[in-house]
């Protein structure tokens, strides 16, 4: 028999999947608009994405569906080839997120820095925030749009303003039902037995339908449909793993708890291929969705399921009431996650953190408002880079060890030697003016790639030609087996006189 505990969890996960659902509605139908396709290919991305990962996903808890991110890049692919080819472009997006998680390249998600995360999260809160202001719009006869009325546009702010307070207030009264819906609930109820005329979702589109049916991609199966495809898909599944991997790192901070990334990486591609079969749009995770969700208090993955089924009820059943709510409301319930979303700490701490990290978080978010989250995280990555590259360049120095004599030269080597130092490094050492015999000890340092051993090869070619004897001390086994290999390091007992050599040992004597 379920306790009253499970019977608790039970109930808030329902009552959080209800709120998710009618959030999920108008953000569905939106992003269709964008793409150029009816709002039910939108809403059966929404209902079959958001179901798959439920059930299979690595983080539950977390929301996907048909995102804003992925819709502004399928917009030249619908225009210019139609609506099949979105189809099987979703499909193959699927196919390449699947192959991401089996070669277990989620985990990549890892090299993303903490101050890019931070860009990442008010970027996203900033987009959230100005997709809302739409609602504030009417559209012309002439395609054109223009802000709402002043009277129109007062009792729209005045909703959600009501919607906002239900939503902060409730809490304090129960905590049986979540906020988000309690605010949805009023400001429905208010708007339909008050009369108030006001925008409502059944003003975007109808959402009555059926069951999505299975279809294969009436297009071409050939190489030129792949060449048309391959690059969106690419660029697709690129967007929706970082957006749900992403996602999935900040949802795991805010639970304390830990999701499997390649994993989700799988159950998104198996999402994507599935509702690309049966006419959705695809999609990704959804951080607004995603944090109504977990601040509704759901922890499990009958949320996300029950969020899904409910979506698929609302359009077999029950589209005529959903249309009726007013969408001031869903508007308050995202100003509310905007205001969660955004990293209002990222602020104080702004003036407090390298001036490098301050200038790659606002440049994450700015990118991401211009352009998409793929790219905002890329650049983000390259930059941080960048960075951290000359960092490492500046911090690499010699001081003098034990055993300086006037016949040689003891230089211990602080810092890591890379691509970006070893100008630095080459500089620190001026053989013309050593003495015969120069030791230089690695203990304090490390080899990191090609670069630095060419480096250190140049250095013995340069010590040889001034007639001074090079010994190095500490060097990695790695770092000692390329030099072998590029013949400047001679084995033990070897009759070879090649032209330079330099002694390598793992020991502080050098005598």
């Amino acid at each position: 028999m379920l306790d009253l505990a499970n019977l608790s969890k039970i109930r808030t996960e329902s009552l959080a999947g209800l709120t998710v659902s009618l959030a999920l509605v108008p953000e569905a139908v939106a992003f269709a608009f964008v793409v150029g396709v009816h709002p039910l290919v939108g809403l059966y991305a929404a209902f079959i994405v958001g179901l798959i990962t439920a059930l299979t996903g690595g983080r539950p808890g977390m929301i996907s569906g048909a995102t804003g991110s992925l819709a502004v890049v399928m917009v030249s692919l619908v225009s210019e080839n139609g609506l099949e080819y979105l189809f099987i472009t979703v499909v193959l997006m699927g196919i390449i997120q699947m192959v991401v998680g089996a070669l277990r390249l989620g985990n990549l998600i890892r090299m993303v820095p903490f101050p890019v995360m931070l860009g990442f999260v008010n970027g996203l809160a900033i987009v959230i925030f100005l997709a809302q202001l739409e609602s504030f719009k009417i559209e012309g006869a002439d395609g054109s749009k223009a802000w709402l009325p002043i009277a129109d546009l007062g009792v729209m702010i005045g909703l959600i303003a009501v919607t906002m307070s239900v939503i902060y207030l409730m809490p304090r009264l129960s905590k049986r039902v979540p906020s988000a819906l309690a605010g949805i609930v009023v400001v429905s109820a208010a708007v339909i037995l008050g009369g108030i005329d006001t925008p409502t979702v059944g003003d975007l589109a109808s959402i009555s339908g059926g069951l999505p049916e299975f279809s294969v991609p009436s297009v071409p199966f050939n190489l030129d449909t792949l060449r048309t495809i391959l690059p969106f898909a690419f660029i697709l599944a690129g967007i929706g793993l970082i957006e749900s991997l992403l996602t999935l790192t900040l949802i795991d901070g805010l639970t304390e708890t830990k999701g499997q990334k390649n994993r989700e990486c799988m159950s998104q591609g198996l999402a994507n291929v599935v509702t690309g079969f049966f006419g959705g749009m695809g999609g990704c995770a959804m951080i607004g969705q995603s944090m109504i969700n977990i601040k509704s208090g759901a922890r499990m993955r009958l949320s996300g399921i029950l969020a899904a089924l409910f979506l698929l009820l609302f359009i077999l059943f029950a589209s005529s009431l959903i249309e009726q709510i007013p969408i001031a409301a869903l508007v308050g319930v995202m100003f509310v996650v905007v205001i969660g979303t955004f990293s209002w700490s990222s602020l104080r701490i702004i003036r407090k953190v390298p001036p490098s990290d301050a200038m790659v978080m606002v440049l994450v978010s700015a990118v991401t408002v211009a352009t998409d989250l793929a790219t905002a995280v890329v650049v983000g990555v390259i930059v941080s880079a960048l960075v951290l590259a000359w960092n490492t360049a500046r911090h690499i120095y010699v001081d003098a060890g034990i055993g300086t004599t006037l016949h040689r030269r003891v230089y211990n080597l602080h810092g890591q030697l890379c691509f970006a130092s070893v100008s630095t490094f080459r500089d620190l050492f001026d053989p013309a003016s050593d003495p015969a015999e120069v030791v230089i000890d690695f203990a304090n340092s490390r080899v990191w790639d090609h670069s630095g051993m060419e480096a250190i090869v140049d250095l013995a070619q340069r010590y040889d030609r001034a007639g001074t004897r090079l010994h190095l001390l500490h060097l990695s086994q790695n770092c000692q087996q390329m030099l072998q290999k590029a013949n400047v390091i001679a084995p033990p007992d070897t009759e070879e006189n090649p032209s330079y050599r330099v002694a390598v040992s793992d020991l502080g004597d050098t005598d």
